[in-house]
């Protein structure tokens, strides 16, 4: 199964570090981001990455590009023939697709660009500016048992974000409303997982993947919450990347499901 990250955006509300590079190449502990979500997926399997790219998309496509020569030791002998020796092989499992889906292309238009790359089979899907400890096994266990379309993982957020309606029998999302101050219910917080059959809700470039695509899978029943309880935190300013750095700097960041 192949995963989608979702890494075109501006990153506006954190534009003092944005404005160099994209928001998913903002690095924690010396590694963008984005790196630290793939090796989450990588960790449970799933190692083939579609990235949909957009603003500065050459700063992504540069940092893979160099990835095995900036993670292996290596001679440059010019003496002979300017051969360059590999000490040692620092190689993730993984095939990453890197595709330009535009600079102004909404979420729901940048999933339809790769629509080509995913082939009709289910695909997971994640934003490329948040992090958790959910158990990707789990939630993808959970996505083939109830047989809809449509997985997103909801969590508990006390912030700013859009909240959803959910029913406590069959975990249907019946709902998308604004957050008021006194709320505690949940947020889509990213990690879905589609059958190909979503794409069939997007209608180009201008969609909002949030909007109508989730809204008219959730009033056709065939959209789930998979509910999780444990960590997750969305890297949106520049005090939540500060939040973030301090976690992993502490050794105890609880993301870092990897060996």
């Amino acid at each position: 199964m192949k995963v989608v990250l979702l890494a075109g955006g501006f990153g506006t509300r954190i534009s003092e570090e944005s404005h160099l590079k994209p928001k998913p190449m903002l690095e924690i502990g010396g590694k963008p981001i984005l790196w630290h979500i793939m090796k989450e997926y990588s960790y449970y399997g799933f190692n083939e990455f579609i990235i949909c790219a957009g603003y500065k998309q050459h700063v992504i496509k540069e940092w893979f590009a160099d990835y095995y020569l900036h993670n292996s030791d290596i001679t440059f002998d010019f003496a002979n023939k300017n051969q360059m020796i590999v000490h040692n092989h620092v190689v993730e499992p993984w095939k990453v697709t890197i595709v330009d889906t535009g600079l102004e292309t909404m979420t729901g238009g940048r999933v339809k660009r790769i629509r080509s790359f995913v082939g009709d089979e289910p695909f997971l899907l994640t934003y490329g500016d948040g992090v958790s400890d959910i158990d990707i096994g789990k939630l993808v266990e959970f996505h083939k048992s109830h047989g809809k379309i449509a997985t997103l993982t909801a969590v508990h957020m006390s912030q700013r974000f859009g909240v959803l309606g959910i029913d406590k029998d069959n975990l249907n999302v019946t709902a998308f409303r604004e957050k008021s101050q006194a709320d505690g219910s949940r947020i889509n917080a990213g990690y879905m997982v589609f059958q190909p059959e979503v794409f069939d809700y997007i209608e180009g470039d201008s969609t909002v993947l949030e909007k109508d695509p989730l809204e008219k899978l959730s009033a056709a029943g065939e959209l789930k919450a998979y509910k999780h309880n444990g960590f997750w935190k969305c890297m949106d300013t520049k005090r939540e990347m500060e939040e973030l750095e301090s976690l992993w700097d502490s050794g105890n960041a609880p993301w870092k499901v990897w060996g």
